[in-house]
C-alpha cells in the first residue's frame, strides 16, 4: 500500500473517532452516549441480585468509538443523569441509592471499563483486527465483573458474590463482546477496503 493510501486509511478511522469533533459535535456526541447507554438499559433480563442488560455493550462500544477521554466522560454524564433521578438505569431505575445497592460496584465499574476499551482500542485493538478488540471488549467486561462483584462481597460476602455477580455473567459478557467487536469491524469497515 502507498503512503498516501495509508494517510487515508488512518485519517478515516480518526474520523470514526469523536475525538477530532468540535466542542459543539462533542456535547452532541456526549447526548447521543447516554441516550444509546439508556436505551441499552431497557434492555434486560431481571434477576436477582443485580440483572442482566445490554449496558455493557453500550459502555464497550462507547468507550471503542468514543475513545478514553470522551467515552468516560459521556458514561459518567449517563450515571449522573441516573443520580440525579432520571430513568437510565437498568430498567428504568433511577436515583443515588443504586450506587449504594447490589449493583453500585458495576456502575462505577462501567466508566473504568469504558476508557480501557477506548484506550485499548486506540492502541490498535481496533475493529481493523477483530480478536484484538474482541479481547479488549472481554477485558472491559471482566473489569465490570471483578469491580462490581467486590462491592457485592462487601454485601453479601464473596462466595455468594461471585455466585450471583460473576458467574451468571460470563457467558453474556462473552457473547457481548463478540457483538461489540463485530459491530465495531462493521463501523471501521470502510478503512479496512481502503488498508487491503
Amino acid at each position: 500500500m502507498t503512503s498516501a493510501k495509508t494517510a487515508v486509511a488512518h485519517d478515516n478511522l480518526k474520523a470514526l473517532n469523536v475525538q477530532n469533533f468540535t466542542l459543539l459535535w462533542k456535547v452532541a456526541a456526549v447526548l447521543f452516549g447516554t441516550l444509546f447507554l439508556t436505551v441499552s438499559s431497557y434492555v434486560e433480563v431481571p434477576m436477582i441480585p443485580v440483572p442482566i442488560t445490554m449496558q455493557t455493550f453500550a459502555v464497550m462500544l462507547v468507550g471503542a468509538l468514543y475513545g478514553w477521554r470522551l467515552g468516560g466522560v459521556t458514561i459518567a454524564a449517563w450515571l449522573m443523569e441516573g443520580a440525579l433521578g432520571l430513568p437510565v438505569l437498568a430498567g428504568g431505575a433511577a436515583g443515588a441509592h443504586h450506587f449504594l445497592g447490589p449493583t453500585g460496584g458495576y456502575l462505577f465499574a462501567f466508566p473504568v471499563a469504558g476508557m480501557a476499551v477506548g484506550w485499548l482500542t486506540a492502541s490498535g485493538w481496533d475493529g481493523r483486527r477483530l480478536w484484538l478488540s474482541f479481547l479488549a471488549m472481554l477485558i472491559g467486561n471482566a473489569i465490570c465483573l471483578v469491580l462490581g462483584a467486590a462491592w457485592l462481597a462487601v454485601l453479601i460476602g464473596p462466595e455468594q458474590a461471585i455466585i450471583h455477580g460473576v458467574v451468571p455473567f460470563v457467558i453474556g459478557g462473552i457473547l457481548k463482546s463478540g457483538l461489540g467487536a463485530m459491530t465495531l469491524r462493521l463501523l471501521t469497515r470502510d478503512t479496512q477496503q481502503i488498508d487491503e
